[in-house]
């Protein structure tokens, strides 16, 4: 199985770089960088005192902001 998987990635890497070129292939690769921290208590933490009402509001407050322009 570890050899389908090494020759699948090898044939995607070959398809990107054909079509991408090196470079942006290497750039595509990049956004896929590993993260650090714990997402869902970060989150938990930030939104811990904003209500469903409030993202609501928040949401009519652009739509009409942005009618206006």
């Amino acid at each position: 199985m570890n050899t389908d998987l090494t020759r699948i990635r090898q044939q995607g890497l070959d398809v990107l770089t054909r079509e991408l070129g090196a470079v942006a292939t290497t750039r595509f690769f990049r956004q896929f960088e590993n993260g650090n921290g714990d997402y869902t208590e970060e989150r938990e933490a930030l939104l811990k005192d904003i209500s469903i009402d409030d993202i609501v509001a928040s949401i009519a407050k652009r739509k009409n902001k942005s009618m206006q322009n």
